[in-house]
């Protein structure tokens, strides 16, 4: 068992206040502990002090990290291509909606909209766009960034998943680089068992050996605890998926994640999908390839100051606390909930198929002027680049659901280029 002190910020009064809250939940809890979804949740979503419920969520270049749009407007203006085309293989219904789950700091919004305007006014005119947004603190910041757009294009709204009626919708759901902020569960196969790692605390004291009486003082120090599995769904969960630890046999001490949340976000997606599409985007794997025995630590990452560690016990509430995405379990949740499995591709090939190769040597023609420098240049091929490389971005999972009446007929994000 390893213990960490949180060591909460004696000057931010709100993180102590999210450890005092884990450590009343786990103190309430059978045993004294929680399984690590319910921490991770916490440490993330709680309404008030959470890391995605705050102004501490540090996005971009010089935050905690980055995603695509941040990298230019390339990526929401392919995904524009992509979305055009949807509404053409749809029918031309209208309204068209786009459901964008998760939009980060509203940058895609920003260039979807503008390059369908402009390069697809039919689907624009039809298009309605909807954000589902559970961080407060990115939903108020979204908000004030579009709040010129709002007015002049009238159709873009904020809704929770309860303002979406079931069988609703028409068009696409989307989301870039959310499965993996989902809160998940941590397991561990020892002693030929499946168990869990929940999250229990420890209380300390100071140096002399008595309990601290300073308030100002005091610590808080979480560690993992192996426990007997919390829910039959994680058993489930890898039934699922076809994996069997003890076939494969996988070694002792091996640790991994399963997302039972990203099972109930793909349930109530497609419950409230009529007709159309559902487009996933975000690093990570097959079954097969996520839960190979050589990785023997699982895909859990923190990102915390331009840096990135596997331990989620401390900078509780300042940290962004991520795993990779099981692709088949969503494909697989979503044919039970009624979804047809389209396509999966890696990003670097789905964005070529749309028209990424043409962007690249386009920038290969450019000559610096008075308004373009050689490092506007520079700067714009190596974003592109960064944007399919299969080292990195490129090597992400895209997958297509599809529900209702579609065509066959394969969309072009999917096709080889």
């Amino acid at each position: 068992m390893t213990v960490r002190e949180t060591n909460p910020n004696q000057h931010d009064p709100g993180q102590r206040e999210l450890c005092d809250r884990i450590a009343q939940r786990i103190a309430d809890s059978p045993n004294h502990q929680i399984p690590f979804a319910d921490f991770m949740a916490l440490a993330l979503y709680d309404p008030e002090y959470g890391y995605y419920a705050t102004n501490r969520v540090n996005i971009g270049g010089a935050g905690d990290f980055y995603t695509a749009p941040h990298l230019g407007s390339d990526f929401g203006e392919l995904l524009a291509e992509q979305f055009a085309e949807m509404w053409r293989l749809l029918d031309y219904p209208n309204p068209f909606t786009l459901v964008e789950m998760g939009a980060g700091q509203g940058l895609l919004v920003r260039d979807i909209l503008r390059y369908l305007h402009r390069h697809h006014d039919a689907c624009f005119e039809a298009l309605d766009y909807v954000i589902v947004e559970d961080s407060p603190a990115l939903r108020q910041e979204q908000q004030q960034r579009m709040a010129k757009l709002v007015q002049t294009f009238g159709r873009l709204h904020w809704r929770t998943w309860e303002e979406i009626a079931p069988n609703s919708i028409v068009g696409c759901f989307f989301s870039n680089e959310l499965i993996d902020a989902l809160p998940v569960h941590r397991v561990i196969w020892k002693d030929g068992a499946l168990h869990e790692l929940c999250v229990t605390l420890a209380d300390t004291t100071n140096t002399t050996g008595s309990t601290n009486s300073n308030p100002d003082e005091e610590k808080q120090s979480f560690s993992e605890a192996i426990a007997p599995l919390s829910t039959p769904a994680l058993q489930h969960y890898f039934e699922q998926s076809s994996i069997d630890f003890a076939a494969a046999r996988y070694p002792d001490g091996y640790t991994t994640e399963a997302n039972l949340a990203a099972l109930e976000w793909m349930e109530t997606v497609a419950q409230r999908l009529q007709r159309g599409y559902v487009l996933t985007i975000d690093y990570g794997y097959p079954a097969q390839r996520y839960y190979l025995p050589t990785r023997r630590s699982g895909t859990l990452q923190c990102y915390f100051q331009h840096r990135h560690h596997d331990d989620p016990l401390v900078n509780i509430g300042l940290q962004d606390i991520t795993a990779h995405a099981n692709f088949t379990a969503l494909e697989r949740q979503g044919e039970t909930c009624g979804l047809q499995t389209l396509g999966y591709t890696q990003q670097g090939l789905f964005l070529m198929a749309l028209g990424m190769g043409d962007r690249i040597a386009a920038v290969s023609t450019l000559t610096p002027d008075e308004s373009l420098t050689i490092s506007d240049i520079l700067g714009r091929r190596e974003a592109l680049h960064t944007l399919i490389d299969p080292a990195g971005m490129g090597n992400f999972g895209v997958l297509l659901q599809g529900k209702g009446e579609i065509p066959s007929q394969s969309v072009r994000g999917f096709c080889m280029p």
